[in-house]
């Protein structure tokens, strides 16, 4: 019995796929490499001590998906593969529509006809749009998305109760993440983007690492404290763990559909001015920044309630906003150039 693991080369998928074997659990990687690289699970493999069984190919392909069906006895799928800058989304709506949604469609397809019917999808935050209170729970109105990328999550999420509806015995899990960032304490795997970041935390680890001049703030005029975006950071470790919890839960017989979604984060809002602040503490560098015009799709302040992960998976995050900033510095400073460059294990 394994698990399909797919996007488990990219950031979050492969800080996951420790915690999976960690927790004892077999799996195989299914990814594109189109916003990610094969070196990060040769550094997972590394960590875990053993090899990782990994199959190249695009969730868009039915072909090459019903070909991996066919060779692993697959029993529930995480689904991380997907497309995730909130502005390239805005430039791009038929590029994230196409790979996130219709990629999906097919992804659930083949499942389907190999009668596998558990998925733990990776959704976000985003479906809640700009919500009109926080902290968010997860019966607020989502669907008044600000951006392509988060109209393409809630999609996904009508999709997947339309399939419990219709099919009892299918079984999904529905995380919504807040702002994943940090690294493994190792300090080998971490976020490694492609270009420019789209993502507050790896600008601010290449400023202060020297690749970039300055930090662009998207906005210094919100209605915030220091008139700076407002999110809720939670450090990837933590989140991967979140996964092996619903992986749990829907192998258990606790199960329920009206307990089946779930906000991921630590109910604590930061400024981007106060990241800056405790990277600079933690990593003893000056993060220079310019406020610049606001980006489109972004909202003023976003933070969760996840007292639900904690009552129905017993999930809830354990990491401080330090462990985040010295975690992201510690790969960042040890691997200015992502997984470009070749890491010393021995240094570890």
């Amino acid at each position: 019995m394994k698990f399909l693991i797919t996007g488990g080369a990219g950031y979050i998928g492969s800080h996951t796929l420790i915690a999976l074997s960690e927790a004892g659990y077999d799996f195989v990687v299914y990814d594109n490499l189109c916003n990610s690289s094969q070196e990060s699970l040769k550094r997972v493999s590394k960590i875990i001590n053993k090899d990782i069984e990994f199959e190249e190919g695009d969730t868009r392909d039915k072909e090459r998906l019903q070909e991996v069906f066919a060779k692993y006895d697959i029993n529930a799928v995480i689904h991380f593969a997907g497309l995730k800058a909130v502005g390239e989304s805005v430039e791009q709506p038929l590029k994230y529509y196409d790979n996130n949604v219709n990629g999906t469609l097919v992804l659930l397809d083949v499942m389907q006809e190999f009668k596998c019917k558990k998925i733990v999808f990776s959704s976000s935050a985003t479906v809640y749009g700009d919500p009109s209170s926080t902290p968010i729970e997860e019966n607020f109105p989502v669907g008044a998305t600000t951006n392509p990328y988060g109209t393409s999550k809630y999609m996904i999420e009508r999709i997947l109760e339309d399939i419990v509806i219709s099919d009892s015995s299918f079984q999904a899990i529905i995380l919504r993440y807040f702002n994943p960032v940090g690294a493994h304490e190792s300090g080998t795997i971490g976020e490694d983007p492609n270009g420019i970041p789209n993502n507050l935390m790896p600008f601010i680890s290449q400023v202060a690492v020297g690749k970039r001049e300055f930090l662009s703030v998207f906005g210094g005029d919100y209605d915030t404290e220091d008139g700076t975006g407002v999110r809720d950071y939670i450090h990837v470790v933590d989140l991967a763990d979140a996964h092996v919890k619903a992986l749990n839960y829907i192998n258990s017989n606790k199960y329920e559909t009206k307990n089946s979604t779930f906000n991921i984060g630590t109910g604590i809002g930061c400024s981007v001015l106060d990241m800056v602040k405790a990277f600079e503490k933690a990593s003893g560098k000056k993060v220079p920044y310019k406020i610049v015009q606001r980006r489109a799709g972004d909202i003023a302040k976003c933070f969760a309630d996840s007292s639900l992960a904690k009552e129905v998976l017993g999930w809830s995050a354990s990491k401080t906003i330090e462990d985040m900033c010295i975690d992201s510095w510690r790969w960042q400073s040890n691997n200015p150039d992502g997984y470009s460059q070749s890491f010393n294990f021995k240094n570890i």
